[in-house]
């Protein structure tokens, strides 16, 4: 095998388009020389450049192929389709019969030559969200002006040609401390050669160096960085040579919400917001600069210093504005605010969210300062999206409205608003208490209520009003705070809603590897379907437990086999309903069995009345050896038409019994 080695480098490619970039040069490349056998072994990508090395067959082997066309009478347009998926000419094809074939005969081709001949037309079709075309004609596009690209073949050079470029051996450094080309012969070189010209070719190490040196120039004071995953990964795409540095903030500043100056931070200027050993935010910021300056970074401490005093200079503008206005005298402004042409205003949603919170509140019981509070909380809760911060800062809607209805009301109604877009991820915590659970649910199940009456649901992988989020944050505050609540009322008896909810609680199950199937089987018994989602995974869990044994999985097998003779037997003479006749049960395994159903039916009302969903399925599981003992001793088709029909009717009786705890027919396994 050979190495491959391949490198385009440009002006300043966005972070955030950089490692999707690189994904699509390691498909591109894939899928163009897989006949050269392509082993992808390392990308790379950074600020100016992305890169791939790979190991390659030293030559493409001959082939031939014989692979039958259109037909003769088809259409110009389809017989070209064919020649151009092959790369043939029409003078290639035969006609056998009324079908056009192609035999084509290819000889063995030198890697570097496939390598010219195929390359450059994939590489020009790397998507980029956003692209530039200049040059003379203007027809090439890329993400950024591409000055050079690399590409070797176990270091001798491929002169591809992409856009204005001709790929040589040649590429750049660090834009200030090493200014100027350099040659690379290989991969190892090529890495080697730009950590000796300032630049880490590395991503992971890139990252990596990152965590450590903002961590260890906040440990010099005593403090910890605030974890930011994304930021950190934006900020391996915009240096290319990291020093940590770490700048003070002005004591004045500390005034506004922590929110407010660390996402003036992050957002504006990329910097990290830092904690003291108890956890509460400090006037220190941890940044890091693309070169290592000769005065060990004083004066690119105090440029940052001073860019950052004007943005938090106008973070403090839009608080001491916002402040004087209270909340409740902003309601009228969210009447210009169209939330969806369908469905109304912002404040005709606001005291939609208001009744409903209450609604929510008092099926959970609370008191009535509770209920009270819910709906206050309820009404205020859009009322900063027409604050001044949030209009600057729009990540913060519900956090600054939870900020200014602090000033003066209850901290209970405050904390509602500021939870009440939770959970807006997988790793974002829900909220807690009555009432600030009452408006996140309120909010959540008014915009799935509104969305689903006009007919807007999610279809296949589009979801614009992220409706499929909204029922998952449902979901996941009645089951992480263990409510005891029917959605159905709340749904305005909208059965195909309570089902969207149900199949994202279905998706939830299945990203957690769980066993759906169980879920499903529960939702299809015989018992009244369950809008009750802590008490239907009180019974999904313990049904789990039951099958997991070997009575259960036993059971499972009995269950088909009764449901698979019923239903062979039904299409002659069924269905078989009615009592079993006690008189006709000839063997003692069939009178057992009876035995063992009557109890079963006489107790099972009770148990799943008091929710004892695990004695359920115990006494689910004392059914096993019965029906065992059953279908190993007794003739369910017996020769006497009375016996057999009762027989029928006591596995019927058997599937019954078992159909109201769970449908065992949609259990796989």
């Amino acid at each position: 095998m050979a190495e491959f080695f391949i490198e385009l480098f440009s002006e300043e490619i966005p972070a955030r388009m950089q490692a999707d970039a690189t994904a699509q040069l390691e498909r591109i490349c894939a899928l163009a020389l897989k006949p050269l056998n392509i082993v992808v072994k390392r990308v790379f990508y950074g600020p100016r450049r992305i890169a791939l090395s790979a190991d390659v067959a030293g030559e493409v082997s001959a082939s031939g192929i014989s692979e039958r066309g259109p037909r003769l009478s088809a259409p110009e347009q389809a017989l070209a389709g064919f020649l151009r998926k092959h790369g043939a000419k029409k003078e290639d094809l035969a006609n056998e019969g009324d079908f056009w074939v192609l035999n084509k005969q290819s000889s063995a081709q030198p890697a570097a030559a496939f390598i010219a001949a195929v390359l450059p037309e994939a590489l020009a079709k790397l998507p980029w969200p956003k692209s530039m075309r200049w040059g003379s004609g203007g027809e090439f596009a890329w993400v950024r002006p591409l000055r050079r690209a690399i590409c070797l073949l176990d270091g001798t050079v491929v002169p591809i040609v992409l856009g204005p470029v001709v790929a040589g051996n040649v590429t750049e450094g660090h834009r200030v401390h090493a200014k100027g080309p350099f040659e690379v012969s290989s991969v190892a070189v090529w890495e080697e050669k730009l950590r000796e010209h300032y630049v880490i070719a590395d991503q992971t190490e890139r990252r990596a160096k990152i965590t450590e040196g903002i961590a260890a120039e906040a440990a010099k004071f005593g403090l910890s960085v605030v974890p930011d995953d994304g930021l950190l990964n934006e900020v391996t795409g915009l240096v290319e040579w990291p020093v940590a540095l770490v700048g003070k903030i002005e004591r004045e500043f500390m005034e506004l919400p922590p929110e407010v100056r660390e996402l003036s931070m992050k957002s504006n200027q990329k910097y990290f917001a830092l904690r003291d050993e108890t956890g509460v935010p400090v006037p220190y910021f941890a940044f890091v600069a693309n070169l290592a300056a000769d005065d060990e970074g004083a004066a690119i401490i105090a440029g940052n210093e001073r860019v950052l005093r004007a943005r938090l200079a106008d973070a403090r503008h839009f608080w001491a504005l916002d402040i004087k206005t209270p909340l409740d005298r902003l309601l009228p402004k969210l009447e210009k605010i169209t939330f969806h042409a369908k469905i109304g205003t912002q404040r005709q949603r606001a005291d939609r969210i208001a009744n409903l919170a209450e609604e929510v509140a008092r099926a959970l019981g609370g008191t009535a300062e509770e209920v009270g509070q819910a709906g206050e909380a309820g009404l205020l809760a859009k009322a900063d999206l027409v604050t001044g911060m949030v209009g600057e800062f729009p990540e913060l809607q519900g956090v600054m409205g939870g900020y200014y209805a602090a000033r003066g009301r209850s901290s209970v109604v405050g904390r509602a608003i500021s939870t009440h877009y939770q959970p807006k991820g997988p790793s974002d915590d829900v909220p807690t208490g009555i009432v600030a659970i009452a408006v996140a649910l309120a909010d959540k199940l008014d915009t799935l209520r509104e969305f689903f009456a006009i007919g807007e649901k999610p279809t296949g992988s589009g979801d614009p009003f992220a409706l499929r989020r909204c029922a998952l944050g449902v979901i996941r505050i009645v089951l992480e705070n263990d409510l005891r609540l029917h959605l159905m009322p709340f749904t305005k008896g909208n059965g195909e809603l309570f089902a969207f909810i149900v199949e994202r609680l279905r998706v939830k199950l299945r990203g957690e590897g769980k066993r759906f199937d169980v879920l499903d089987a529960v939702l299809a018994s015989s018992v009244q379907p369950d809008d009750d989602l802590l008490r239907l995974m009180k019974r999904v869990e313990a049904l789990e437990i039951m099958l997991s044994s070997e009575d259960g999985k036993n059971l499972l097998v009995a269950y088909k086999r009764a449901a698979n003779i019923l239903k062979i037997e039904s299409a002659k003479d069924g269905p078989y309903e009615g009592a079993v006749h006690e008189g006709d049960l000839m063997d003692a395994e069939e009178r057992a069995l009876n035995v063992r159903l009557q109890s079963f039916a006489e107790t099972l009302g009770l148990l799943l009345l008091e929710e004892d969903f695990l004695a359920v399925m115990t006494g689910l599981a004392t059914l096993r050896p019965v029906i065992d003992a059953f279908f190993a001793n007794v003739t369910v088709n017996a020769k006497l038409p009375e016996l057999r029909r009762n027989r029928l009717r006591l596995l019927a009786r058997f599937k019954g019994a078992v159909d109201q705890v769970a449908d065992f027919s949609r259990i796989e396994g």
